[in-house]
């Protein structure tokens, strides 16, 4: 593949255990956007995976055709190997014949590792792009498992896409304490409650992750920064720049936080910040995505990461609105909001300090 060619989407199917992952990838593989999809069953460690999927024909088989005309692929090895090989090992007639991924975890998975790894090694992202994350959440005791596993608020928090299950076996009051739970720990992903009969295929495969041909509406929606505003309660102003109220904490380790800058950064500034943030705290980032104002650029950078991995920055050929502020949506772990500001605080101080060093 070279890499004028277009990238293959990654769509990562994670829930917590029990959530029905295997029931949904059953309904995915008989739509029409499943007809050319590899299916990889990831398996981490010694934790094994429901496979009511597949009919195994022996036990060293890796692929499987399916019914629908799909393959299934079970890990035996690597992931990244797994995925670097995959165009030429399962070619048809010598040529790739799939043209998107979806990958199912263990319902007991961090889904950090699996993002790192298509986000992360340079070959991969020369043939894959992380189109979105998917989250299934049982229904009936999505509520108590998000309270009792952190497995299952970091699944949530990372997600694109929040699905609701087992819909019909839940009480409309107890299904609609799960929305309001679901929203304060993912603001920017509106919850889907599933139903039995209906299912959206084309919504769960709609493009999420950013690229830089986003038109200037889509780049509002992906950031979707007005999710975070705390239902429009006041700004409060920190000298140069200003953020909103937290109202968006999940509990006492994960929150959503969106900080707003008035003024423009200089790129030392804000590459030093990111640095002091990865350095110090990049295991507990679980996501960052903004749009930032820098003193050197006329049009917008646009940045995405998760904990230690960053999608390369790209530039807009303009502004989506006229706000040209920078908006940087946080989900984090143990990290304050005081923090956040703390650091960007310092970094502008360190820049103020080389200026002065350097005019002397």
């Amino acid at each position: 593949m070279s890499d004028a060619a277009p990238r293959i989407p990654v769509t990562l199917l994670t829930g917590f255990l029990g959530a029905g992952k295997t029931t949904l990838l059953n309904r995915l593989i008989r739509s029409p956007q499943m007809a050319k999809a590899l299916v990889i069953i990831n398996e981490f460690g010694s934790i094994g995976l429901d496979h009511d999927l597949v009919a195994r024909s022996n036990e060293d088989d890796t692929i499987i055709e399916m019914a629908s005309g799909c393959l299934c692929c079970t890990i035996k090895g690597d992931l990244r190997k797994t995925l670097a090989e995959a165009p030429r090992r399962f070619a048809r007639q010598g040529k790739r014949w799939f043209d998107r991924v979806v990958i199912e975890t263990t319902g007991l998975a961090d889904p950090a590792p699996i993002i790192h790894t298509v986000m992360a090694d340079e070959k991969l992202k020369r043939q894959y792009a992380l189109q979105s994350v998917v989250t299934l959440v049982d229904g009936c005791n999505g509520f108590h498992t998000l309270e009792a596993q952190p497995e299952a608020s970091k699944q949530a928090a990372v997600a694109d896409r929040l699905l609701i299950s087992k819909s019909d076996l839940v009480a409309p009051d107890e299904l609609a304490q799960l929305v309001v739970r679901l929203h304060k720990l993912n603001p920017a992903t509106e919850p889907v409650v599933l139903t039995p009969d209906a299912f959206d295929a084309d919504e769960l495969f709609a493009n999420r992750a950013f690229n830089p041909d986003l038109k200037s509406g889509d780049v509002r929606a992906w950031l979707n920064a007005e999710a975070y505003s705390g239902g429009g309660q006041e700004d409060h102003h920190h000298h140069h720049h200003d953020h909103h109220h937290d109202i968006n904490r999940h509990d006492e380790r994960i929150r959503s936080v969106c900080l707003t800058i008035d003024e423009p950064l200089p790129a030392e500034v804000f590459d030093g910040w990111l640095d002091l943030l990865v350095t110090f705290n990049g295991v507990n980032v679980l996501r960052v995505k903004g749009i930032i104002n820098l003193e050197e650029l006329d049009t917008p950078l646009v940045i995405h990461g998760v904990q230690h991995i960053w999608h390369p920055p790209a530039i807009l050929e303009r502004w989506p609105s006229d706000d040209r502020r920078s908006r940087i949506v946080f989900i984090v772990r143990d990290i304050e909001e005081t923090e956040l500001r703390t650091m960007l605080e310092f970094a502008t101080q360190r820049f103020a300090r080389t200026e002065v060093i350097g005019l002397a």
